[in-house]
């Protein structure tokens, strides 16, 4: 039986370019749906937070701009600034339909926040 479950992830770009925002949001998107076998009929709904730092547009763009999601309610926030976090960071929790139960759950970490989350961060993929 599927259930809701909330699916974690984060990413951080190089410069707050418009471009660089973009692809990086999509790219972590994409890789937590094929992480947890997803598909477009599966996803429920997205928040997305970026740092302060990030300015430049809203990550949720990059998704709306993609037909399957046109129509799925997507968030965006600012993170909370706090001293000494990872700058220029994107985390993002999808919730979608799954029959994977919570501890299957492939959470992915991207780039320099691969560090945030070590504990769910396996060697050479992430859970």
């Amino acid at each position: 039986m599927k259930m809701v479950r909330g699916i974690r992830g984060a990413t951080t770009v190089e410069r707050d370019e418009q471009e660089e925002v973009k692809r990086a949001s999509l790219e972590l998107f994409t890789s937590i749906l094929t992480a947890n076998g997803l598909f477009p009929e599966d996803v429920v709904g997205i928040f997305i937070t970026a740092t302060p730092d990030l300015t430049s547009v809203f990550p949720a763009e990059a998704i709306r701009e993609q037909e399957p999601f046109r129509y799925i309610p997507i968030l965006c926030a600012q993170e909370m600034d706090v001293r000494g976090a990872l700058k220029r960071c994107i985390r993002m929790l999808v919730l979608a339909y799954t029959s994977k139960e919570p501890q299957e759950i492939r959470h992915v970490y991207l780039r320099d926040a691969r560090m945030l989350r070590r504990d769910l961060v396996e060697e050479g993929r992430e859970r």
